[in-house]
């Protein structure tokens, strides 16, 4: 067919020339025929009276073979003027929204919802500019004020006076670029306003009308800075400017007296301001990925702040008495520029320190004995060349990642830290362990360096209980986390002066009575450690050490200087007259003094089959909270914890070979975390479900074989980890009874069926059933998390 035939084709006699009918498309009866809108439908090609590769082939079929075309009547001119032309007038999906558009996104159910429930909710509705009837929905509508009493005594929910006052406003994810000045007009209700993910380049002064916000989120869109009237807000609490294009903060910020969470990160700024100090409620201070090259002096006056975030950033140090910051848990200084680390004395509330890819060379000694209840130490990346011994004294530490340093050895001392699960030493030349014992993995590592110090120690002549080990673990235990060298602190409360030092002298009882007898004055004797009295062992039965150590240190004929146990003051009454009386005289001062001071009782690895009561009543005297006997051999809870159900709030007992929990556990009316795994535990008690202040249970590695009914009475849990035990079945029920539940750790049990109703615990969002013999969900679900597993199981519930 040529070009004048082409031009001469009618083109309306192609069926699948019809337009197609923009109501149909969008809600409409949807027809077959009409999907084919310009091209024509492919299997009528070679029919159609136009077609001019069919003509040329003499009617030939197509050479492409195709469906057999379904039979349908030809249409002709006369049929086809019957019916008229279909208008097509798309609407395209990417078109600039129109007033009334953005009306409409209001509606009534919204509208009636939002004045019930005082929560508005517009995210994520692609509006361009706010509604303008949102800005009086605080004020009752003529429709509310002109019915009857009749038609408000059938639903008189509805009635203007029971109307709540919108106090929550969400306008995230739109592309608003402006906010009206209107929103003052909800300033006498108005307590969370979140406008991120938007195109905002500024907002309105009239924002700081809003009296009552509490919490305002302007991240991820094109801030510069906040109107002056912003700092005036009262009420605000929690501001979030992260995402934006900041390039310093105002020095009014300061003026935000009651703030206590603030977000800058990932702007471009270059300094803070030098006021930023008087934010002394702030508790959460975030300025990651910014430009920041010096920290003010004044930011240690925000005595309240618990979490400080300073990754990414141009620092080459920290401020020299960051220790002012008491309250600090959390501390983020990756990818900095940093030279050193400071002593941290003062922060001994400190949990996690992260201060990987920087230049640090040198771990400061003095920072290992001020930081007891360091709980994550990353300082990966960096010029690290060695570790030092005092390692062992960050005796809560859970995991050390020192990869990518030029450490060449490790301490031996690392073997003593209890709670060590993760080790993490790649990248480094280590000669003095091989490379198959550190691919390996933490257990392995900490093995070997435990059987080098065993070595060591019998190289030297002497046990373990006597050797720098072991003074790496009794001594640092039992003095809450600091050798004893004998001295008091400058700022202990009851230092006494030179003058009266002879009150303070410190020695075993056995070794006062025989040297009082042979007429030596006693205030000449120095410290006497009680591991090497024998005869203190057999009159003191519950013991503190095992046998065998105070007879190998006898035998070594060692004076140790060390007061590694509880200690006698010199006084006027035979020693022995006041055995049962020396719970406050008796112990060493700086003991007490480090309890008094962390509030934790920790002793770990000293073989522990039973513990005093009066080290538990010395600790509540001392308002203990924290309480850590992990990896001894203690057989049940030791009978003195009953003397502090009322102030533990952390109670640790894993790794022992308790066999059973007394019911006294059911005292503890303030306990939130519970540490019984690797133990040999199979139940507990009933009277364990009434601990509604307990929020994470951690039983794993025992013998349970099913979860204890007492556990589902657990109102407050939030975290229950019963992994590697023997569990052969889930009750469903139980765990649906728990409200808060959001972490179950379920693996290597011997679950064979994972009932499908679990998928309906939506609460739960964190899920571990990996290691179990069932065979629904599979691996590959598994893997995939939790939700792909609870969607799995609530499609395989049966209707």
């Amino acid at each position: 067919m040529n070009f004048c035939q082409a031009a001469n084709t009618d083109f309306s006699t192609f069926v699948g020339s019809q337009e197609c009918d923009q109501g149909s498309a969008f809600g409409g009866d949807f027809d077959v025929s009409p999907c084919f809108t310009h091209y024509g439908c492919p299997n009528e090609m070679s029919d159609l009276p136009g077609n001019g590769r069919a003509a040329a082939r003499g009617g030939a079929a197509s050479r492409i073979p195709r469906c057999a075309p379904p039979q349908r009547q030809r249409q002709t001119p006369t049929t086809m003027a019957r019916s008229p032309r279909i208008n097509c007038s798309f609407r395209p999906v990417f078109h600039e929204r129109t007033t009334n558009e953005d009306d409409s996104v209001l509606t009534q159910q919204l509208w009636k919802l939002a004045r019930k429930t005082g929560h508005l909710n517009l995210s994520n509705k692609a509006l361009a500019k706010v509604p303008e009837r949102l800005y009086d929905i605080n004020e009752a509508d003529a429709d509310s004020k002109a019915v009857n009493l009749e038609q408000l005594t059938i639903k008189e929910e509805d009635a203007w006076w029971n109307q709540v006052p919108l106090t929550n406003l969400d306008l995230s994810s739109n592309t608003l670029t402006h906010l009206s000045p209107k929103i003052a007009n909800l300033q006498q209700s108005l307590t969370v306003l979140t406008l991120h993910d938007n195109a905002l380049v500024e907002l309105p002064p009239e924002i700081g009308k809003l009296e009552k916000l509490m919490r305002l989120n302007v991240s991820h869109n094109k801030l510069s800075q906040l109107p002056r009237e912003t700092y005036s807000l009262p009420e605000l609490r929690h501001l979030n400017i992260s995402y934006n294009a900041f390039n310093e903060l105002d020095p009014d910020i300061s003026d935000l007296h009651m703030l206590e969470f603030l977000d800058a990160g990932h702007n471009n700024i270059q300094s803070l301001p030098g006021g930023i100090g008087f934010l002394v409620r702030l508790t959460a201070l975030l300025l990651p990925h910014n430009h920041i090259k010096e920290l003010p002096p004044d930011l240690v006056n925000m005595r309240s702040l618990q979490k400080l975030d300073l990754m990414q950033n141009d620092l080459t140090c920290l401020p020299e008495d960051m220790g002012l910051l008491r309250k600090l848990e959390c501390l983020y200084l990756q990818h900095n520029d940093i030279l050193e680390l400071p002593n941290f004395e003062g922060n001994e509330a400190l949990s996690e320190l992260h201060a990987s890819n920087n230049f640090i060379m040198t771990v400061p000694k003095a920072m290992c004995s001020n930081l007891p209840h360091l709980k994550i130490l990353d300082l990966r990346d960096n010029k690290i060349t060695e570790l030092p011994d005092e390692l062992c004294l960050l005796r809560n530490l859970n995991r050390l990642d020192v990869s990518n340093n030029t450490i060449s050895m490790l301490p031996v001392t690392l073997s003593s830290l209890a709670h060590l699960i993760s080790l993490q030493v790649d990248g480094n030349p280590i000669k003095t362990i091989r490379r198959d014992i550190i691919q390996c993995g933490t257990t392995r590592i900490l093995k070997t360096l435990h059987e080098r110090a065993l070595a060591k120690a019998k190289e030297d002549g002497s046990d373990v209980a006597g050797s720098t080990l072991a003074a790496g673990i009794s001594v640092t235990r039992l003095s809450g986390g600091q050798a004893d060298d004998g001295e008091l602190p400058n700022k202990y409360p009851d230092r006494y002066q030179q003058q009266h030092q002879f009150q303070y002298q410190h020695q075993c009882p056995c070794q006062y009575h025989q040297q009082h007898q042979g007429g030596v004055a006693p205030h000449g004797y120095m410290y006497k450690s009680l591991s090497q009295c024998q005869e203190y062992h057999e009159q003191i039965q519950r013991h503190l050490y095992k046998p065998e150590s105070y007879q190998s240190s006898l035998a070594s004929g060692q004076q140790s200087r060390e007061c590694r146990g509880v200690m006698y003051q010199q006084q006027q009454q035979h020693p022995y007259q006041q055995k049962h009386h020396y719970q406050q005289q008796a112990v060493h001062p700086r003991w007490v003094y480090k309890l008094r001071h962390t509030r934790t009782l920790a002793v770990n690895l000293e073989e522990l089959t039973e513990v005093p009561e009066q080290v538990f009543q010395i600790a509540r005297n001392e308002g203990v909270h924290v309480v850590d006997f992990a990896r001894n051999q203690l057989s049940t809870l030791p009978s003195g914890l009953q003397h502090m159900h009322d102030l533990v709030t952390e109670l640790v007992l894993s790794h022992n070979l308790i066999g059973y929990v007394p019911q006294f556990i059911s005292q503890f009316t303030r306990i939130t975390f519970l540490n019984l795994s690797n133990n040999l535990l199979s139940d507990l008690p009933k009277e364990f479900g009434v601990l509604n202040t307990l929020r994470e249970l951690n039983i794993a590695n025992n013998r349970f074989e099913f979860i204890p009914n007492g556990v589902f009475e657990l109102q407050g849990l939030e975290i229950l980890v019963a992994s590697e035990n023997h569990i052969k079945m889930l009750n469903v029920s139980g765990l649906k009874s728990m409200p808060r539940l959001s972490t179950l750790d379920l693996r290597n049990n011997d679950i064979d069926l994972i009932p499908p109703t679990l998928g309906n615990l939506t609460k739960i969002t964190h899920l571990e059933l990996v290691g179990n013999p069932f065979r629904q969900p599979r691996h590959q679900i598994l893997m995939k998390g939790t939700e792909a597993i609870m969607s799995y199981l609530r499609d395989r519930i049966p209707t």
